[in-house]
């Protein structure tokens, strides 16, 4: 049964999710989403799939300034790491890290960003990190600029106005013809959002730094998914990064662009079903 919580985070409320019982597995939502985002790959693996002997307890929080969640001081990727860091505590406080327990982290996006930061402070919580499509580079010069153009836009037009169409813009043209309705719920889900927290999203992504040694020095096993007209995280950037861990497991979604959780959710979900068996 679903379980909605909330986190008392240095006086600000954290909202999130969770479900099931089994190994756990956090989802972590990009830019302009929030937990649900990955409405499918919950429905999927809350139950355990048949045939899977595997359980999973899925964690889905919205992050600071999305959804249910309140922004908080600070909001760089590594401050939002501290508060999946304290979701985490919470949830398995009587459980000592250093016997073992570990956790997999999966992040889209900003999320990826989010993920990256907490592996390079906390690796010993993880046992696999999925990057969906994200990417552990910084933002090149060109990034920079256009996030500024963004945020201009947002305190100008306001957050809805800006994302109606840069939410749209992350499908491929395919799921454009193929899943409109889809598409269109999607973006009305993103109406409440406000420009204070996507301009703090921007400001913190533009700061963010090469991660690219973290995913070289850690031990574990990386999912890395691709979507093949991704124009946010483009595929050859996730093809400069996918052989850097010593295991890594690679997929492109010939069909999507950025949202391949909801154009492609049914190979997704056997993604990373089969990579989350693969880790327990």
């Amino acid at each position: 049964m679903l379980a909605e919580k909330t986190l008392d985070y240095k006086n600000h409320s954290i909202f999130y999710r969770v479900i099931g019982e089994g190994n756990p597995v956090v989802f972590i939502h990009g830019f302009g989403e929030d937990g649900n985002v990955w409405k499918n790959q919950i429905d999927f693996l809350k139950d355990s799939p048949p045939g899977n002997k595997t359980r999973f307890q899925l964690i889905i929080p919205d992050l600071p300034g999305s959804g249910e969640s309140e922004m908080i001081e600070d909001m760089s990727m590594e401050g939002m790491a501290e508060v999946i860091k304290n979701i985490i505590d919470t949830e398995f406080a009587k459980v000592s890290f250093n016997d073992g327990f570990k956790g997999t982290l999966i992040g889209h996006s900003m999320g990826g960003y989010i993920t990256l930061a907490f592996a390079e402070k906390y690796p010993q919580y993880l046992n696999g990190l999925a990057l969906f499509p994200s990417t552990a580079f910084p933002d090149t010069e060109e990034k920079k600029l256009a996030r500024q153009k963004g945020i201009r836009f947002i305190q100008e037009h306001g957050a809805f106005e800006f994302l109606k169409t840069s939410s749209y813009n992350l499908f491929s043209q395919l799921s454009k013809e193929k899943i409109p309705k889809l598409i269109e719920e999607f973006i009305y889900s993103l109406r409440n959002f406000k420009g204070d927290a996507l301009v703090s999203y921007y400001e913190a992504m533009m700061r963010r730094p090469d991660r690219t040694f973290i995913i070289k020095n850690l031990q574990i096993p990386m999912l890395f998914i691709a979507g093949k007209y991704d124009n946010a995280v483009p595929l050859n950037d996730v093809l400069k990064q996918c052989h850097l861990p010593e295991i890594s497991y690679f997929h492109v979604l010939a069909n999507s662009g950025h949202m391949g959780m909801i154009e492609e959710a049914e190979k997704c979900n056997k993604i990373l079903n089969e990579y989350l068996i693969n880790l327990s």
